[in-house]
Formats: C-alpha cells, sequence, structure tokens
C-alpha cells in the first residue's frame, strides 16, 4: 500500500514538472477544508490543474485526471455486459487538412488516443495508443452532458423530477434571484437559457468561461452551480435562441442531485452504471475537494472506451444493456430526435441539438461530443457505435475531419 502511494505521489510529481511553471498560481480557497483535503490545494497541484490542456502532455495528462483532480467514483456492479468480438478490417484512405492518409497514420493526426468500433452489437475494431489499454480510463469532457441529460430522463421516469416543463427554481431555490430564474429544465437540456454566457476555449486567459474554470476547477474557490446562482446575468428569453453553455449544463446536474437525493455519482452507478453492466468504475472530476466539491457536470466524466461504447450501444438500442430496459426507450427517442427548428442549430450550422446531444443533418445519426475531438457517434441506420478519445491540440480540434472518418466507417461498414 505505501509503495502505491509512493508511486501514485511520484507520478504526479513528474507530470507538475514536466508542465512547467509558467502561469500565477491562484489563491487558494477560501472554504475551511479538512485536513485530508488540503492535499488537493498545494501549489503543484494547482499549477497541474491550471496546465491539464498543455499540448505536449495532454495525451497522458486526459488518461490520468484523477491523479490532478479531486474525484467520486461511480462504482460498476458485478454482473458485466459481455461485448462479443468480430474483428473486421477498417483499413483505407482518410483525409486530414486536405491530404490522404492511412489509418494509422491518420489516427495520428488526428490525435487519437483510442478508437472502438462497435457494428451490430459486436466489437470490430479496438485500438490503444500512447500507452493506454483497457483499464485506461479518459475524460469525456463534454461527452458528459449527454451522460447528465440520460440521467435527467431517468429522474423523470421516476417522477423524482415531475417533468421538464418544471422551473429551474422549483429544485434550486437558489436560482430565484439569477439569470436562471425564469427557465424551465427543457430549456437547458436544449442550450436555450437565454442566461449570459460565453463558451470561448482560451484557457489561461480572462474569458467568463476561464475565469469559472480556474476559480472553480483549478482553485477550488467555488463551485460552478455557486457562480451560477450569484453571478449568472439574463441576455435573452427562455426558450429562444441556442447558445452552447456548460454553465447550463452544470445547473442541470446540480438540479438532478437535488431532485434524487444523492450525488449525481451515486445516482449514475445505481440508474446505469450497474444495471448496465459496465465493465470497470467510471469517476467524475469535481469542483472542488469532497468536503465541499461537486462533480463537473458539464465536462468532467472519465470512463474506459469499452465503457463508452456500452453507454452507445444502450443508446442504440433504445435503452436496453445487459438484458435490461435500463432507460426509458420514450426518453432515447425524446433526447435524441431534433424537435422542428432545433435542426440545424442555427443558420448554416453544420449540427443540430436536441437535450445534450448534437445531431447529424439529414440523417438519424446523433453523436456527444467533447473538447478535444472525444466523441460517441450513434448510427441507427448502420447499426453502427464509435467511440473516438483523443488529444487535439486546441479544444476545438478537427471537427469537420473526425466526423467525416467517423461517417465513412460507419458507412463502410454497412456494405
Amino acid at each position: 500500500m505505501k509503495k502505491s502511494r509512493i508511486r501514485r505521489k511520484f507520478r504526479t510529481a513528474i507530470i507538475s514538472a514536466c508542465l512547467g511553471l509558467s502561469l500565477v498560481l491562484l489563491v487558494q480557497a477560501g472554504t475551511a477544508l479538512a485536513d485530508n483535503d488540503s492535499r488537493w490545494l498545494t501549489p503543484t497541484m494547482i499549477n497541474a490543474r491550471a496546465n491539464m490542456f498543455h499540448p505536449k502532455l495532454n495525451y497522458l495528462l486526459f488518461q490520468n485526471l484523477d491523479k490532478m483532480f479531486a474525484s467520486r467514483t461511480v462504482p460498476a456492479g458485478g454482473k458485466i455486459w459481455r461485448l462479443s468480438y468480430s474483428p473486421v478490417s477498417i483499413e483505407g484512405q482518410f483525409e486530414f487538412k486536405g491530404s490522404s492518409y492511412g489509418l494509422e497514420e491518420f489516427l495520428e493526426k488526428i490525435s487519437t488516443n483510442a478508437l472502438l468500433v462497435i457494428k451490430d452489437g459486436k466489437i470490430v475494431h479496438e485500438t490503444y495508443r500512447n500507452g493506454s489499454d483497457e483499464t485506461t480510463r479518459f475524460i469525456s469532457f463534454s461527452m458528459a452532458k449527454s451522460f447528465v441529460s440520460t440521467l435527467i430522463g431517468l429522474a423523470v421516469s421516476e417522477g423524482k423530477i415531475k417533468s421538464i416543463n418544471d422551473k429551474v427554481s422549483d429544485y434550486l431555490p437558489e436560482m430565484k434571484n439569477s439569470g436562471y430564474a425564469d427557465n424551465t429544465i427543457r430549456d437547458l437540456l436544449l442550450m436555450r437559457s437565454g442566461v449570459d454566457w460565453k463558451e470561448i476555449y482560451k484557457f489561461g486567459s480572462d474569458t467568463q468561461l476561464t475565469r469559472v474554470h480556474d476559480n472553480s476547477l483549478v482553485g477550488y474557490k467555488y463551485r460552478w452551480c455557486d457562480y451560477a446562482a450569484n453571478e449568472s446575468k439574463r441576455a435573452g428569453k427562455p426558450g429562444e435562441k441556442f447558445n452552447y453553455s456548460t454553465l447550463d449544463a452544470s445547473v442541470l446536474g446540480c438540479i438532478l442531485e437535488s431532485a434524487v437525493g444523492m450525488t449525481g455519482s451515486q445516482y449514475m452507478s445505481e440508474k446505469i452504471w450497474k444495471p448496465a453492466g459496465m465493465e470497470r468504475d467510471g469517476y467524475w472530476i469535481m469542483d472542488g475537494p469532497d468536503s465541499v466539491g461537486r462533480e463537473f457536470f458539464g465536462a468532467g466524466f472519465n470512463a474506459t472506451l469499452r465503457d463508452y461504447g456500452r453507454f452507445g450501444l444502450m443508446m442504440l438500442n433504445k435503452g436496453m444493456a445487459n438484458g435490461k430496459q435500463v432507460v426509458p426507450a420514450d426518453w432515447v427517442k425524446e433526447s435524441t430526435v431534433p424537435d422542428k427548428g432545433n435542426e440545424p442549430v442555427a443558420e448554416g450550422a453544420p449540427f443540430g441539438y436536441q437535450y445534450q446531444w448534437w445531431t447529424e443533418l439529414n440523417s438519424d445519426a446523433y453523436a456527444a461530443r467533447g473538447l478535444h475531438d472525444q466523441y460517441i457517434y450513434i448510427d441507427p441506420k448502420n447499426n453502427t457505435v464509435i467511440v473516438k478519445l483523443s488529444y487535439s491540440p486546441s479544444p476545438v480540434g478537427g471537427g469537420a475531419d473526425n466526423m467525416a472518418f467517423l461517417q465513412k466507417v460507419s458507412a463502410m461498414l454497412a456494405k
């Protein structure tokens, strides 16, 4: 046990040292913390979190965020959903920035850590790269939003959330004087809250998103939902205009916790992870130590490649997993088939958006997507699920090339 702790501390120290100490350290959180929580607030750990996107090391960091952040486990159960193997070649020529490459070179060009392809319920391709393997738990980034949406649907099915037309403040009274005072849960699911929020990914700068990121996830000074309750302002009418917002998703997670009376991790374990037969524990990184922090519902879930695949396959199977109806089929349809006017999200946009899922134009395919090119791509027409976990040098990544790859692989297998 001592050797294991020493190895973990040594590994954390190496990662932190390699990142460099160029950013100004944030002040420590003012909240009183238990002694065992203070380990997350050392200058080294704060600086490591500030540098989690470092383009030379993010391939490694995105596989090991529980070494840098306080986290909360989503326990798996005993009965694993076993997936059979039926290998199929997906070799071909794939386009990246106007040039054509074979599969392995292409995967390197698009910064791939792991790739899983499931066709007709069977694993037909599985690749691990850059030191990862079947036990590695990868960050989902905004794919987490699709998990939160599914948990909201489960809470609705149990009557713990009466309706997605309920007001946010019905579950979070602290939001009554915030920008979310007039919003319904449905507004947030559709990213149409009308709350003033600019999702600009320039970490290390002074944008709205990065200020909240630095103060909550890096410095552990306050929670995402604290910011929503105390600082959020209204910019437009609820339900009108699509505006992608990690703050909206964070508030959804806090609504979930209030409605079900337990942490998001506990509820996810009981309602999805165990009944669906996930193979390994998942975890959420948190916006503070365990005594004060909450799951980073907007982008903080971590799981193995295969378990992301199982989640996608459950959605493809209309909520069925491991021989059970885990998620109501009507919620799967309601959350992934765009309402009229939601596809595309704006004139000329390449995608639509429903309840925290991106939808593909002129297709019934949809996807969970995250920063740095994380994907769970679900193609009902071709009965295919593809998971791609990545480490692109920029947060926005190579969306068009990645989507073209996922679409091409799914089409190849349909022949």
